[in-house]
């Protein structure tokens, strides 16, 4: 599901609200929740999961052209942990023999 597949299905749900409406109130959530992530604050919404930031530490790597080292500096990174309701839900949903993911028709 896409940003704008997310705003259509909010939109035909909510039909009191404009496609214009949904639109904003989706960048407003996800722009807070990046700004948070940003502050180092961790999100955890019920039944879903949580977002927090992990620490990557410096490590040495190598250019796979010339095969010197490389030194890689530390990173931070966004993590989100599934929630027990939301891996639940798609465990009992999806066989386990079915495909992770399903890839889209290119148009």
């Amino acid at each position: 599901m896409t940003r704008s597949d997310l705003v259509a299905k909010l939109a035909e749900r909510f039909a009191q609200l404009t496609q214009r409406d949904t639109e904003f109130a989706v960048k407003t959530i996800l722009d807070a929740m990046s700004d948070a992530l940003a502050r180092g604050h961790r999100i955890e919404i019920r039944g879903f999961g949580s977002f927090s930031i992990n620490r990557r530490p410096p490590r040495l790597g190598r250019n796979p052209r010339s095969g010197e080292q490389v030194t890689i500096p530390e990173k931070l990174v966004p993590h989100f942990k599934p929630g027990k309701a939301l891996r639940e839900g798609v465990d009992a949903s999806l066989p386990a023999d079915a495909p992770a993911t399903e890839v889209a028709p290119s148009a």
